[in-house]
C-alpha cells in the first residue's frame, strides 16, 4: 500500500561507493577512564508490565516472563560468557518445520547448548515464554568480557541514553563502546527459515578465528532472538497460541512475546536491527514507501537502512540465484523501486517500534520462495526443501550483510543513536528529510516528509478533570513499561495556561524517547489525503482511546513544576467506608471486578448511568476486588435497579476480542459455525457475541434451530461490525439497515454518546476505533441511538475516505448512528458498528461491552 508519486530513480544495483563496506581499524578499548558516573533520573518500569490491565493474577506465562527477565537483570553483574544449559524440550514429530528440513523447536535448545560449548563467544538466556508456554531464546555473541567490563558497557550504555549530550563528546565512549545489533526470527510462525540462517550464523560465529570476525565480536554485542513465535513455528501458523499476529502487537503489547522483544529494546538498545519474514519474491529489502511514521527521527534512520539495504541486496543478488533456474527474482527496495506498495506508517511492526529504543536502521526482509499455506500443502517435500534452502541462504546473506554494516560504520551509528536521544532530550524540531539533510539517498520528494510538531509536555491530571482514575493507572504503568519517563506532581500547579492538581502525571517531552511518549499519547495525524490505501493500521492513540484524560500542554516550563519521578503508577483501589457502594463501569478492570463480585454472589443493581450500585453488606467482597483490580468504590444513596447477574458469553469473535473478553472476568464460551452445527449446548451461555466466525446461513437446520430458540427464550445478542449486523438481519432482529463504509478505513474517531446503559453517562472520552465502520439507518420502532458519529469530520488520525464509487467515507458517516440498540420480544441486541475491543487499541471502549452484555443478559 503506498501512494502515487512520481518516479524515483531505479538503481538495479548497488553504485560502487554506497556498495561497498569500509572496515575501519579501530582503537582497542579500555585505556580511557570510565565516563563519570550521572545521577539516575530514567524511570524504569516494573521488569515486565504490560499494562496491568486487570491486576488479576497473570497467566503462567507473564509470571514465567517476569522470572527470567528478573534473571536476565541480575545478570548485569557478570561478565560474558554467561552459558545456560538448557532443559530439553519433548520431540514433537509434528513439527511442521520437519516437512521443510528446517530445525523443529525442540531440537534448537541441544543445537544451542552444543553452540555455548565450542567457546566462550555465545551466551544464551530465557528472554521469555511464548503464549503456548515456550521459551524464547535470546542468543548473545560477543568477544569475552569481565564483570568489571560489562559493567563498563552498561554505564555507556546508558549514558548514550540518558546523558546523549555528554557521549555525543566522550572519545573514550565511541572507542570502546560495543554497538549492539538486534536479528529477530521468526515472528510469524509460517515464516520459518530466518531461525535456520541464525543458528547456521552463530555457530559460525562461534568458530571463526579470522580477524574480522574477531574484530566484530570485539566491537559489537550480536543479539539474535532465535524464534520469536515457537507456538507459531510448531503449528505452521502465523500467528501465536492465543491465535495473535506478533507483529500487529507493539505500542500495545498484549502478548508475552512481544513484551519480551520490548524489553530486549529497552535493556540492549541496538542500534541496528532486522526482522526475517517471507515470502515476497524478489527478496523485499527496507526502507519502504511513504508514509514514514511522523516520530521518528527519520533522516538519522533513512540514512542508515538505506545505506543498509543496499549492501543486502548486493549480498542477496549475490548468491547467483535467477529467476529462470532457481524462481528467484532481484531483491527489491521499495523505497527505491516502487511508486506504491509499503508504507512503514504504524509503529506496530517491530522494525518500526525499535527506532523509539535507538535503532537508526531498521528492516523487514521478506525472502522468496512461498513454502506456507497453500504450498506447504500442496508442494512436493523435495521442492519444499529447495525452495527453503534457498530462503535460509538469503536470510543469512542479509544477516552477514547486516554485520558488515555495522561492523564498517560502528562509529557513525553509535553517533547517531545519540544524537536520537540528544534530539528529544534537548527538544528539537524534527529534521524533514530532503537530498541536503539525507545524502546519498536518491529520489527524496516531498511526498517523503513527515514530522511533527512535539508538545512541550503531556498532563494526565488528577481529580475533577480526570474521567477515570483506573484507566490514569493503566496508561501511566503502560508509559514506564515503554521506558518513558514520568513524574507526579507534589502540589497543585500551572502548565500551559491551565491548573492541574496534585497528583497529577507530567510527561516531560524533553527526554531520550520522546518519540514513543508521543506515539503513544498524540492524537495523530490523518493521513486520508496523503495515501491511496494502507497495510494496516493509521490511528492508534492511546491518549484517546485507553480512556484517561490525556492534556497536550504547548507552553509552560514542566521542569518548573513541583514534582517526583515514578516508576509505578498510584494504586487508585478504595472502599469508602459507610453506606452503598457506587462502582463505575468506565475501564475494563472495573468490569472485571464487578464480574468477580457476581460470580461470589453479590446482588449488585444498574444504575441509569451504566454504573452499579454495591449493597454496603458486601463491603468486604468489594474490599477483596478493590485491592486485586485497584478501582474504586465510591459511597452512594442509591440503589439501583436492575439485578446485575453473572453473565456467561458465548462468543464468535476475533482473537483479540477473546482476550478483552477474558480480561474482563467473562465467562466465555468461544464458538463458532462449526461449533453450533456440532450441537452447542445453549444452556451453557446467557449471551452471544458475535462479530466473525458464525454465519447463520451455513448452519445444520438443528443448529440454526437451536439459535433462534435460545435468541427467542431470552438470550441476548451483542453484535459487531459485519458479522454482527449480518446475523440480526438473519435472525429478524432491530429493524435497522447496516451501512458499510470504505473497507479499507481505519483510525481514531469522534463520537457522541447517549446517557444510557451502554455507551455509560456521555462524560467517556467521546472517541472511538473503527476498523472498516459501520453506521445504522432506517431505524424502526423501538431502536434507540447510544452512540453517532460526530458531525463534521469524525475521523481524528488514521485513514478513511470514500471508495472509488464516491461513497463510504467519513462525510457519509457524519452523525449517523455508530452504537444502536433495542429488543424484539424478550430478545434485547445491542449492535456496534464501531470495533470497540481491537487488539487492545481502545481499552478505554471495552467498557461499552461490557454493559451492554450486561444489558441484554
Amino acid at each position: 500500500m503506498g501512494i502515487s508519486r512520481p518516479s524515483r530513480p531505479v538503481l538495479l544495483t548497488a553504485s560502487a561507493a554506497a556498495g561497498t563496506l569500509l572496515f575501519t581499524a579501530l582503537t582497542p578499548g579500555g585505556a580511557s577512564a570510565d565516563p563519570a558516573p550521572r545521577p539516575v533520573i530514567r524511570d524504569e518500569a516494573p521488569l515486565d508490565s504490560p499494562d496491568r490491565a486487570a491486576r488479576a493474577p497473570e497467566s503462567a506465562a507473564d509470571r514465567a516472563l517476569d522470572a527470567s527477565n528478573g534473571a536476565a537483570r541480575t545478570g548485569e553483574g557478570r561478565g560474558y560468557p554467561r552459558e545456560q544449559h538448557l532443559g530439553a524440550v519433548p520431540k514433537n514429530p509434528a513439527d511442521k518445520s520437519i516437512k521443510l528440513g528446517l530445525t523443529p523447536y525442540h531440537a534448537i535448545a541441544p543445537r544451542l547448548n552444543k553452540i555455548q560449548g565450542i567457546g566462550d563467544r555465545v551466551s544464551v538466556e530465557i528472554a521469555g515464554r511464548s503464549a503456548g508456554g515456550h521459551d524464547l531464546y535470546l542468543v548473545t555473541v560477543t568477544a569475552p568480557e569481565s564483570a568489571r567490563e560489562t559493567a563498563r558497557q552498561e554505564k555507556m550504555r546508558d549514558r548514550i541514553e540518558n546523558a546523549p549530550k555528554a557521549a555525543a563528546k566522550d572519545k573514550a565512549l565511541k572507542s570502546a563502546y560495543k554497538a549492539p545489533v538486534f536479528i529477530n526470527n521468526n515472528i510469524h510462525g509460517n515464516e520459518w527459515e530466518g531461525t535456520d540462517a541464525a543458528l547456521k550464523l552463530i555457530e559460525k560465529l562461534a568458530k571463526a578465528k579470522d580477524t574480522k570476525t574477531r574484530d566484530l565480536l570485539a566491537r559489537h554485542r550480536l543479539y539474535f532472538n532465535v524464534t520469536m513465535n515457537p507456538d507459531g513455528r510448531i503449528a505452521g501458523t502465523r500467528e501465536n497460541a492465543g491465535g495473535f499476529d506478533l507483529n500487529r502487537d507493539f505500542i500495545t503489547g498484549t502478548q508475552s512475546e512481544t513484551r519480551a522483544v520490548r524489553q530486549i529494546a529497552i535493556d540492549k538498545q541496538p542500534a541496528m536491527m532486522i526482522d526475517l519474514h517471507g515470502y515476497v519474491n524478489g527478496t523485499l529489502i527496507e526502507p519502504t514507501t511513504p508514509p514514514h511514521g511522523e516520530n521518528y527521527e527519520y533522516d538519522l534512520f533513512l540514512k542508515n537502512s538505506y545505506a543498509n539495504a543496499l549492501g543486502m541486496e548486493k549480498a542477496v543478488n549475490g548468491l547467483g540465484y535467477t529467476a529462470a533456474k532457481d524462481g528467484v527474482k532481484p531483491a527489491i527496495i521499495p523505497f527505491r523501486d516502487q511508486e506504491e506498495g509499503w508504507d512503514d506508517w504504524p509503529p506496530i511492526f517491530t522494525p518500526q517500534y525499535m527506532p523509539f529504543h535507538g535503532a537508526v536502521a531498521a528492516h523487514t526482509i521478506e525472502f522468496p520462495m512461498q513454502v506456507n499455506n497453500e504450498e506447504y500443502d500442496s508442494q512436493p517435500a523435495a521442492e519444499l526443501r529447495r525452495r527453503a534452502a534457498i530462503n535460509v541462504d538469503i536470510a543469512g546473506a542479509a544477516m552477514k550483510a547486516t554485520l558488515d554494516y555495522a561492523r564498517g560504520h560502528r562509529t557513525s551509528l553509535i553517533a547517531d543513536q545519540i544524537e536520537v536521544f540528544r534530539r528529544g532530550a534537548a527538544g528539537e524540531k524534527s529534521v524533514e528529510i530532503s537530498e541536503e539533510t539525507v545524502p546519498g539517498v536518491p529520489g527524496i520528494g516531498p511526498e517523503d516528509v513527515y514530522t511533527t510538531e512535539f508538545p512541550r509536555a503531556y498532563v494526565i491530571p488528577a481529580g475533577k478533570r480526570q474521567r477515570s482514575a483506573a484507566a490514569t493507572s493503566r496508561l501511566v504503568d503502560h508509559l514506564l513499561a515503554n521506558d518513558v519517563r514520568v513524574r507526579r506532581a507534589t502540589r497543585d500547579f500551572r502548565l500551559g495556561n491551565a491548573s492541574y492538581a496534585k497528583g497529577s502525571y507530567v510527561v516531560d517531552m524533553h527526554q531520550p524517547k520522546r518519540g514513543i511518549a508521543n506515539v503513544i499519547l498524540a492524537d495523530g495525524r490523518d493521513i486520508s489525503d496523503k495515501v491511496s490505501a494502507m497495510y494496516d493500521i493509521s490511528g492508534w492513540s492511546l491518549g484517546r482511546l485507553w480512556g484517561a484524560s490525556v492534556h497536550a500542554a504547548r507552553k509552560g516550563d514542566p521542569a518548573a513544576v513541583p514534582s517526583r519521578a515514578v516508576q509505578s503508577a498510584t494504586r487508585v483501589g478504595h472502599v469508602a467506608p459507610r453506606g452503598n457502594l457506587r462502582l463505575r463501569l468506565d475501564d475494563p478492570r472495573e468490569v472485571a471486578a464487578l464480574n468477580s463480585l457476581t460470580a461470589a454472589g453479590v446482588s449488585a443493581r444498574r444504575a441509569a448511568d451504566g454504573s452499579v450500585i454495591v449493597p454496603g453488606s458486601a463491603r468486604r467482597a468489594a474490599r477483596a476486588a478493590a485491592k486485586k483490580y485497584d478501582v474504586a468504590f465510591s459511597a452512594t444513596e442509591a440503589r439501583g435497579k436492575d439485578v446485575v447477574r453473572r453473565t456467561r458469553v458465548a462468543a464468535a469473535v476475533t482473537p483479540g476480542e477473546l482476550l478483552a473478553l477474558r480480561e474482563m472476568n467473562f465467562d466465555v464460551v468461544p464458538v463458532s459455525t462449526a461449533v453450533l452445527n456440532d450441537g452447542f449446548d445453549w444452556r451453557k451461555a446467557d449471551v452471544l457475541f458475535a462479530s466473525s466466525g458464525l454465519d447463520r446461513s451455513e448452519l445444520k437446520p438443528a443448529a440454526r434451530k437451536r439459535l433462534d430458540a435460545f435468541l427467542a427464550g431470552g438470550g441476548g445478542l451483542v453484535g459487531r461490525g459485519a458479522g454482527g449486523a449480518a446475523l440480526n438481519e438473519a435472525a429478524k432482529l432491530l429493524p435497522v439497515t447496516a451501512v458499510q463504509g470504505n473497507g479499507d478505513a481505519n483510525g481514531v474517531v469522534r463520537v457522541r454518546n447517549a446517557d444510557g446503559p451502554v455507551a455509560g453517562s456521555g462524560s467517556g472520552s467521546g472517541h472511538s476505533f473503527v476498523y472498516a465502520p459501520m453506521w445504522f439507518t432506517g431505524l424502526g420502532d423501538g431502536v434507540r441511538v447510544e452512540q453517532a458519529y460526530a458531525g463534521g469530520k469524525p475521523l481524528v488520525s488514521g485513514h478513511w475516505r470514500a471508495d472509488s464509487a464516491g461513497a463510504g467515507g467519513p462525510a457519509d458517516a457524519a452523525g449517523e448512528a455508530s452504537v444502536v440498540s433495542g429488543s424484539r420480544g424478550s430478545t434485547k441486541v445491542v449492535l456496534f458498528g464501531t470495533e470497540p475491543l481491537f487488539r487492545g487499541h481502545p481499552k478505554g471502549v471495552f467498557a461499552e461491552v461490557g454493559r451492554a452484555l450486561f444489558g441484554v443478559r
